[in-house]
């Protein structure tokens, strides 16, 4: 019983509803089939001839037609060039020739075209040669059987001659010694130092400065002595060494303790001892006396004696 209530009020229709639905279908089908009845006859939209959409549908057409007559006449010209090599020449006169001085003229009675003759001609212009007879089948434009034809007439002797005297004869250079002034160790300045070979500017200034506290060199030997300078560099040197003038000597009766010590080869302590026995003993009567000092050894004397006086 409570399923057919169920069917009854729920999935039954009315008469009004059966119409409304048979309605609905006839629309829907009327709706589907008008494309089929009335497309064939139909007409598109009309548009104005002047809309903008129009104009700019024309401009592109008629520049996509100029563009594709351009590429059109473009291949054209592009087929209509000439291949690397031609079937056919003239068949001129027969002589012997040198490719490397042979005019245009020339060239046209051998039976090539005036433009193959002005190749050449270009080739050589911008320092081409023809070193030996196949050189010549390189040439762009060169007819096929040409080359065959006038091979055995080809000669290129006397550029064969100047390659190989450019290969084999070598210029000889001969070795320009540079020659090195001598150089006076108690004059020279930096310069003359840095002119010495393996001396730069650093090391001449300090080969002049070392002089300048001694007060001058009593032998080129003291130039080893320059700090900084390899034993290597000072045997190269040393030839072109030489030794002129007096050095600068310190009283050793009347020089104080601070003018002592700043002698390379004296400094303080050596300094501080020649005062100390000068005060106990009085002035110094010779030299020799400093052998006295405890601190003097016989090395010592030889070094600072040149440099001393009473």
């Amino acid at each position: 019983m409570f399923l057919k209530t169920f069917i009854k009020n729920y999935l039954s229709f009315s008469k009004k509803d059966r119409i409304g639905v048979i309605a609905l279908l006839a629309l829907t089908a009327i709706i589907y089939f008008l494309p089929y009845l009335f497309g064939k006859n139909a007409e598109p939209f009309p548009v104005k001839e002047r809309a903008p959409l129009v104009k700019a549908m024309d401009t592109l057409t008629n520049q996509t037609k100029k563009s594709n007559n351009r590429s059109d006449e473009e291949n054209a010209e592009v087929y209509q060039y000439e291949p690397t090599q031609t079937k056919d020449f003239t068949k001129g006169a027969l002589f012997a020739f040198d490719p490397n001085t042979l005019t245009i003229e020339g060239w046209q009675r051998l039976g090539l075209s005036e433009r193959t003759s002005k190749t050449i001609e270009k080739y050589r212009s911008k320092g081409g040669k023809f070193f030996k007879p196949e050189d010549l089948k390189k040439i762009w434009g060169l007819p096929e059987g040409f080359y065959e034809r006038v091979k055995n007439y080809i000669s290129v002797a006397s550029v064969s001659k100047q390659f190989e005297q450019a290969n084999f004869s070598k210029p000889v250079y001969e070795k320009l010694e540079k020659k090195i002034a001598s150089v006076n160790i108690n004059e020279a300045d930096t310069a003359a130092f840095i002119a010495l070979p393996g001396i730069g500017s650093k090391l001449a200034f300090r080969i002049v400065n070392f002089r300048d506290k001694l007060g001058g060199f009593y032998t080129v030997e003291q130039i080893g002595d320059t700090y900084g300078l390899p034993d290597s560099t000072f045997q190269k040197i040393k030839p072109y060494l030489k030794l002129d003038g007096d050095v600068k000597k310190l009283n050793i009766n009347t020089a104080t303790k601070d003018e002592l010590k700043l002698h390379p080869y004296i400094k303080w302590n050596l300094a501080n001892a020649v005062v100390e026995y000068r005060n106990q003993h009085g002035n110094f009567k010779s030299l020799e006396e400093l052998k006295n000092i405890a601190v003097i050894d016989e090395v010592t004397f030889a070094k600072i004696v040149h440099y001393l006086s009473l």
